[in-house]
């Protein structure tokens, strides 16, 4: 079986917090490796070097690459933005973290955001099922979905919402005309998904500057 990657996007030497930026990628038979160069991987990123920009020496920013595509029973996305958390605390620290996830990847980031360390989610047109459930009590959460979304119902995203909301401090964001693939809107996603990690993970700091 294929390895994760981690890519960086931006490493300063001595950042405040990290980004974990997730994609998504349906599944397909025979659970093909993840490509570099498949849309679903491609289309965040923008949002990564948007993030990373905002950040500046203040966020190290990072793409993780999944092994395989979908949600395979023997490996998921899950494991490896577990992995990828691992690799950022042996390099780094124990600074917080920030998830950032599209379609899958935004189910992956509200279900790894209950390791430890994770202060801020932002899940981006998330594919969550019923049954989908996490603690993420402390973190600040956001869930941004399209109302042309036909892909990922944004019906369950915001039950999601409603059913974290006892515990935890959520906003949810509806985009007029947004579909799936975030393409029409994109500047709308990577506007949101940016300002909610920067003023979450540095707060002060960034109304310092």
């Amino acid at each position: 079986m294929p390895e994760p990657q981690l890519i960086d996007v931006l490493t300063p030497a001595n950042p405040s917090a990290t980004v974990l930026v997730l994609h998504g990628g349906a599944s397909r038979r025979n659970a093909p490796p993840v490509s570099p160069t498949q849309l679903s991987v491609l289309r965040m990123i923008p949002i990564a070097r948007r993030i990373a920009r905002a950040g500046g020496e203040r966020l190290a920013v990072f793409r993780v690459l999944n092994t395989i595509r979908g949600w395979d029973l023997e490996r998921t996305p899950l494991q490896d933005t577990e992995w990828a958390m691992r690799r950022v605390v042996e390099r780094f620290g124990p600074l917080p973290i920030g998830l950032v996830g599209h379609s899958l990847g935004g189910r992956t980031a509200l279900l790894a955001g209950a390791e430890p360390g994770v202060r801020t989610i932002v899940a981006l047109n998330p594919w969550v099922y019923s049954s989908d459930t996490a603690d993420l009590t402390g973190r600040r959460v956001l869930i941004v979905h399209g109302d042309r979304d036909r892909v990922a119902s944004g019906a369950k995203s915001a039950r999601m919402t409603e059913s974290l909301r006892r515990t935890t401090d959520v906003d949810y964001v509806t985009v007029p005309g947004g579909k799936h693939a975030m393409l029409r809107h994109h500047a709308v996603y990577e506007q949101l998904a940016t300002d909610f990690v920067t003023s979450t993970l540095l707060g002060d700091e960034v109304r310092d500057h």
